[in-house]
């Protein structure tokens, strides 16, 4: 199983998160750099993942409320697929 951890301090403005994800979840170019890309790119999955995510708090500080849906993305995209593990440490 592959294992991908996100540090929530690198997660700083929407679009530069959504670069960092790109690049640590190895992304298509074509990713569409917002949350229902994301969504759609991680109920795709089709290879054993555990995406860990250390430093929520920062997320949620720097990002707010669209922090909060970003991790609720992860979360709900979990419950979704099979092959994804989504852990927040």
């Amino acid at each position: 199983m592959k294992i991908t951890i996100l540090n929530g301090k690198r997660m700083r403005y929407n679009k530069s998160t959504h670069e960092y994800l790109k690049r640590k979840l190895q992304f298509p170019d074509y990713y569409g750099n917002n949350l229902d890309a994301l969504w759609d790119m991680l109920t795709t999955i089709n290879a054993p993942i555990e995406i860990i995510l250390l430093n929520d708090e920062a997320v949620y500080e720097n990002l707010g409320e669209w922090g909060e849906e970003l991790v609720k993305v992860f979360v709900d995209a979990s419950e979704e697929n099979d092959n994804l593990i989504f852990t927040i440490i």
